[in-house]
């Protein structure tokens, strides 16, 4: 789809695979609807079209001419599917282009996925994958075709030390790929869904009320592993993995940076709940830790704050949360016995 809203407006909000090709730049959009509030609608017009003129028009339809060229069985609107979105379809097709747009815009289309979510939580049956800090959960999500990857979704790995190098998409942006996500799933026949257990926040993106409120009667599956398989594959996902992906983004050196940087604040962030003495002992591991690694050492340091985070924090708060849970899992294995019994299930329905 291409979108003809202006930059601050696609950035609040979009969809999966939309190219941004504005009509008007911010600052642009902005002088027109200032001329709209005091001169009225046939000012702001005016205005509109003397900004974007001659050389400044060419090259904005030239680049709607390459879109629409490349993608002849797309579509393009703005927010409400007015003005914006007729005179650039108008000026398309004066320059030989027919192309069709979405009447409503954007915000048509945000309502109807907002609606559509609602109604499909409500006729799906999920599966909720839960269990103790890096037992494989997550590995458990990626194995299943039939999951909605809160996770992956959000961009964020869910707890204090679960960010990533990229960055989390926007509240609305999150609630717009859910609704995507599962529209496309029960398209592919999946009614019986897996989906991670998490907290009301994924980093900093909310869970919509309606699938929190679904998926706490939902059946749960328990993940179970050993503590040592358990320090690995958190040494595996949020050390070096995290720490490759700083690198890739940012380069060897700035990346690194950024990378000791999220790892020493998602400690400290966490301080206040260890007590203050069990956190300098952790943030001196921690240290220690970055300084081998970053002299050539290794990882294996890292095991040193990674193990007594899991058993004197994660794990308490864990079991005390499954505590509160009204239902008993309906099943529970390790993460490969979870995965057979959850396309058993899948297959089933």
């Amino acid at each position: 789809m291409l979108d003809v809203r202006a930059p601050i407006e696609f950035a609040q909000g979009s969809f999966p695979n939309v190219v941004n090709l504005p009509l008007m730049t911010d600052d642009e959009r902005q002088a027109v609807g200032l001329a709209y509030k005091e001169k009225g609608q046939d000012a702001a017009i005016a205005l509109g079209y003397s900004l974007v003129n001659g050389a400044t028009k060419d090259i904005r339809v030239a680049q709607w001419l390459r879109f629409t060229t490349a993608n002849p069985t797309g579509v393009l609107y703005c927010f409400r599917g007015g003005l914006r979105s007729q005179i650039s379809q108008q000026w398309l097709a004066q320059a030989g282009m027919n192309y069709p747009r979405i009447l409503g815009g954007y915000k048509a289309m945000r309502q109807y996925l907002i609606t559509a979510f609602e109604e499909n939580v409500a006729q799906t049956a999920f599966t909720v994958v839960g269990g103790l800090t890096g037992c494989g959960k997550t590995d458990v999500i990626r194995a299943i075709k039939g999951k909605l990857d809160l996770e992956g979704i959000a961009r964020h790995r869910g707890s204090s030390f679960g960010g990533r190098a990229e960055s989390q998409p926007t509240q609305i942006d999150f609630e717009n790929q859910l609704s995507i996500h599962l529209l496309k799933l029960l398209d592919q026949g999946f009614h019986n869904v897996a989906i991670e257990d998490e907290s009301n926040l994924v980093g900093r993106c909310a869970i919509p009320l309606v699938l929190r409120t679904k998926t706490q009667s939902s059946p749960l599956v328990w993940v179970t592993a050993p503590l040592e398989e358990r320090v690995e594959r958190i040494l595996r996902d949020y050390v070096i993995d995290l720490h490759d992906d700083y690198v890739d983004a940012f380069g060897q050196v700035a990346g690194r940076i950024k990378y000791q940087a999220h790892l020493t604040k998602s400690l400290y962030n966490l301080r206040k709940r260890l007590g203050l003495a069990r956190f300098d002992e952790l943030n001196g591991f921690l240290n220690e830790a970055l300084n081998a690694q970053m002299s050539g050492g290794g990882f294996e340091l890292h095991k040193r704050w990674v193990e007594p985070l899991l058993t004197q924090y994660y794990d308490p708060m864990y079991a005390y949360q499954r505590q509160q849970k009204a239902h008993k899992p309906h099943f529970e294995g390790d993460a490969q016995s979870v995965i057979a019994f959850l396309r058993q299930l899948q297959a089933s329905r």
